[in-house]
């Protein structure tokens, strides 16, 4: 716990058998209460890994999408009464070491939402991400930033940090079960007001580390902008 409140990190899986143990091994559990692993129909022996290392682990029975594998996971974080939730991906692209520097700028009342941002303190170019996915995150980023009226350095990381304030007002359940689910959410935090925080993260990429390819990369970025002007447009017509 950090300030009495109750921090669940919670990991969205998919085929992690790679890196799960390593991810899992850096975690800071002095800081942690409890850690859940949401399986998406892994074809590898993810959960086999994952209750041998004594995680709380659920299972999908068929595979449902990105998106549906965080609902899961933010389903029951709150079941568990969280506090805090934390989302890190499995696959030992970011830090876990992080964790209690983001638990704490919610803690503490600071933020209600943060990112780990590669893009502050140039994060991206040191962690060398891919170029193509560099000017993408980049020109999307900005394009966001127009239409949601912010000013944040990225959207796109995986990994986030949530007050249950934020999960319990917004219907996430409602949204995309696909990969476009993390803009859909964000879009609906920053139109609800919620504060947030951003804390500068390096990446690793390597073979092992989820990544959705360049067809599917187009395919999120047209989505995100297409999220972008949908809820621009509904947020505007109920203002007025």
């Amino acid at each position: 716990m950090l300030n009495n409140k109750k921090i669940i990190v919670v990991m969205p899986a998919y085929n992690a058998q790679a890196t799960l143990e390593k991810t899992y091994s850096e975690i800071p559990k002095e800081f942690v209460d409890e850690i859940i692993l949401v399986d998406d129909f892994s074809k590898d022996k993810t959960v086999e890994i994952s209750k041998r290392l004594g995680i709380k682990t659920f299972c999908h029975n068929k595979n449902l999408g990105y998106g549906a594998n965080q609902k899961t996971c933010y389903n029951k974080a709150l079941e568990n009464k969280a506090d805090i939730i934390i989302m890190l991906h499995p696959d030992y692209q970011y830090n876990p070491k992080l964790i209690p520097a983001m638990a704490s700028m919610i803690a503490y009342n600071n933020y209600d939402f943060v990112i780990a941002s590669r893009f502050l303190a140039g994060s991206a170019k040191k962690s060398k991400m891919p170029r193509y996915k560099y000017f993408a995150n980049k020109f999307l980023t900005s394009f966001q930033n127009l239409l949601l009226n912010k000013d944040l350095s990225e959207y796109h990381s995986g990994y986030r940090a949530f007050s249950s304030e934020i999960l319990k007002k917004i219907d996430y359940n409602s949204l995309s079960n696909d990969f476009i689910f993390d803009n859909e959410l964000i879009a609906l935090i920053c139109y609800n007001n919620f504060s947030i925080g951003e804390i500068s993260t390096p990446a690793r990429y390597f073979n092992e580390a989820s990544s959705i390819n360049f067809k599917n990369s187009c395919k999120y970025g047209l989505g995100v902008i297409h999220t972008n002007i949908k809820y621009f447009f509904k947020n505007n017509i109920s203002q007025k």
